[in-house]
Parts: C-alpha cells; structure tokens; sequence
C-alpha cells in the first residue's frame, strides 16, 4: 500500500531529491515551497505525512505546525521537520511545536525513511476499535451499530467495514486497491469493481439520512470520507 507524502520545501533540489527517493520507497509525494501552499494541498487532502521544512517564507516551519496541531482536522498528521538548525534548543523548540520527529540537514535518504517508518507505526490508527463520531454519523464497532442523531442506518457486513475503515481515515484519498487492503485484507484475491459495488451500496444504506455525499469519489484515484463538509463545518463533525 503506498502511502502518500507532502514535502514542503523551498529549495527545488530538495524537492527533487526527496520526491525520487520516496518514489522508490514506494511512496507518493506532492511538494510545494511554502505554508500557504501547504495549506491548500491539505485542504484537498490529508496525506499520511508531512515533510515540513522550518525556513519557509512567510510563516515559518515551525508555526505552521502549531497551527495544524490547533485544528482538529489535521491535529494528528504526522509530521517530520527538516532544518539545518542543528542546537538544541531548536530541535526541542520543533518538538514542543508539535512535529513528531526531527531532522538536521544535510542527512541521507536511508535515515529519511527510517525516521519515516518509525513515525508512521507510532502514528498508525487502529480503525475497528473505538467507537467515532464524525459529520453526525457514529459508529459503534463494539455493538456493529451506525447512527444519526436517533435513526440507526442498517449496514450489512462488508459495508459497515467499509464505513469504519474510512471514518478512521477521514479526509485521505483511498484507491481501490488500498480499499481491499484494509477492508478485505491483504490476502483477498478480489476484483477492484467489488469495491465500487459496495461503495453503491453504502450510500444507498446512507440516503435515508443523507449521509451518502460523504462518500465522495475522487475521479481517477479512488474514494473518501468527506468529514469537513458544509454540514460538517456547520459544527457537526466531533471524533469520539
């Protein structure tokens, strides 16, 4: 399953050299060059990563990830910051901001990934365990139940896993083929098309409480949970 990754960087060749190391780590990476930049890339979508770069115009490296901490859409994104920065202080000043990780430049690309992966596991959710609210929808994986408000919405099986895995995802872009990964497993040996016809049947399972636009598809990469829509943004949208 490839994991998507933006890198926000000023300097070309930084942006270069990461995106082809990613690439061959099996990773996919946007970059942009600066905090407003990134702002619009997560508005469009929650990577699983953030490479953050601390001297950025505008607003530094480190505010912006206060800023992300201090919203609850982006709360939990993990983030590794990037800075030439080598004291201390600095690297506890990153840490206190928010950043999971840190990283003195110049560093080679096998630490990059390793750092990544450590992040990422200490970062992993654990969709299937907790109960979440999310758009006015709650799902409850220990009784199988999905509500709005006081109508229950009967989901069968395969659909009810397919709300959790991208409630416990909201936001991120899943194509087809990371959908059977985490809802049929790895080992599933299905055709991609199954996925749509369950993403059908979820929404039509959806409609009696309107909940079906929040199963948006992203054309020509797969489907997302839409948690921050207008209704979301009206003040729905709590995680349990």
């Amino acid at each position: 399953m490839s994991a998507q990754v933006f890198v926000v960087d000023p300097d070309p060749r930084t942006q270069q050299l990461l995106v082809q190391n990613l690439g061959s780590a099996g990773y996919t990476a946007a970059c942009c060059a600066d905090a407003e930049s990134a702002l619009v890339l997560l508005d469009e979508a929650l990577p699983e990563l953030l490479i953050l770069e601390w001297e950025l115009a505008g607003q530094s490296g480190e505010a912006l990830v206060r800023r992300l901490r201090a919203q609850a859409r982006t709360r939990d994104l993990p983030v590794i910051m990037l800075s030439a920065r080598a004291a201390e202080h600095d690297k506890v000043l990153a840490l206190e901001s928010g950043a999971d990780d840190y990283l003195t430049k110049p560093f080679g690309p096998r630490e990059l990934l390793a750092r990544m992966g450590a992040v990422l596991r200490r970062r992993a959710p654990a969709p299937g365990a907790d109960c979440i609210q999310l758009a006015g929808l709650r799902l409850d994986p220990a009784t199988q139940r999905v509500t709005a408000g006081v109508r229950r919405i009967p989901l069968g099986p395969v659909e009810f896993r397919l709300l959790n895995f991208l409630m416990h995802h909201p936001e991120r872009v899943h194509t087809r083929s990371q959908l059977l990964d985490g809802v049929w497993g790895r080992h599933a040996v299905l055709d991609e098309r199954t996925v749509d016809t369950h993403v059908g049947r979820l929404r039509l399972a959806l409609q009696a409480s309107g909940h079906e636009r929040h199963i948006e598809t992203v054309r020509g990469s797969g489907y997302r949970f839409a948690a921050w829509s207008l209704q979301a943004r009206a003040g729905w949208a709590t995680a349990a």
